[in-house]
């Protein structure tokens, strides 16, 4: 247990403890409600007996391998700063080529109808209708706790989303179509290795219910319930894992959207692939 120390203290037993010193500042600002900036200026500043204590449980779950962003309730995407709880996953800089891809397609139009379905915390509506005002956005989740991270995200930051609770399209019931629909569904194979790594995150929002063992249920699901939701020519836009973008885009195809094109993340892996409906073949 720490004993009554210094911040410099405490940045030295956190590293002996073998967490990184990024993560131990985070860890510290966030428990003395300060500044990273204000910790590097007083590092020789005494700590209470409470705030050591309390920094000591939060360095243990770190070195568990607790992600920092559940450890301090927030993670930054697409420049919004996002509540975030065990309910949600933790968004995740891959994403963002989703969000970037959308806005793209979006550029000039005027109030379209966009929907984001398995919202989580939020991150893709919030991003969307930060950066496109004008967007009429809709976000739904199965999962009732989760929509009341994202609801709350969305107060938060003054941006108006409607938020629908239910399973991919039978969430939106009766809306009116579409001109654009992203998702980040579910698309890890249950068994897979990977699942290890991300035991702190809801296992619903990682692995599909009744997936054959290949990670593409959920997405299939999406696809195949697409074109009652869209518009003539709109966009489905799906993140996905990146040895799955040929079977997404296949599928894609099979069912009529045309345009099928597959982006890379920053780290030039197939990250997200959509297609637009009624569209040219190719």
């Amino acid at each position: 247990m720490l004993e009554l120390a210094t911040i410099a203290h405490a940045l030295v037993h956190a590293r002996a403890l073998g967490v990184d010193r990024l993560d131990a500042q985070l860890l510290l600002a966030h428990q003395l409600g300060r500044s990273r900036a204000w910790l590097l200026a007083h590092d020789d500043a005494t700590l209470t007996g409470a705030d050591c204590d309390a920094l000591h449980a939060l360095l243990a779950r770190r070195v568990a391998g607790e992600p920092l962003p559940y450890l301090v309730g927030e993670r930054e995407f697409h420049g919004l700063a996002l509540r975030v709880t065990h309910d949600v996953l933790v968004p995740r800089p891959e994403t963002e080529t989703l969000v970037d891809w959308a806005l793209e397609l979006l550029a000039g139009a005027d109030a379209p109808r966009v929907a984001d379905l398995g919202t989580g915390s939020g991150a893709i509506a919030l991003a969307l209708k930060h950066a496109c005002p004008g967007a009429q956005v809709h976000a739904s989740d199965a999962s009732a706790a989760a929509l009341a991270v994202a609801r709350d995200n969305g107060q938060r930051l003054g941006l108006s989303v409607a938020w629908h609770l239910g399973d991919w399209w039978q969430a939106l019931g009766s809306t009116d179509p579409f001109d654009l629909v992203m998702a980040n569904p579910p698309y890890i194979a249950a068994g897979d290795p990977h699942l290890r790594a991300l035991r702190f995150e809801p296992h619903e929002a990682l692995v599909a219910r009744g997936d054959p063992g290949n990670g593409l249920a959920d997405i299939e699901r999406i696809v195949s319930g697409a074109a009652g939701h869209l518009n003539a020519g709109a966009w489905l836009l799906l993140e996905h894992g990146f040895a799955q973008a040929d079977a997404v885009r296949e599928h894609l195809r099979d069912v009529g959207f045309g345009s099928v094109t597959t982006r890379l993340d920053l780290a030039g892996q197939p990250r997200a692939t959509g297609g637009r409906l009624g569209g040219p073949r190719d």
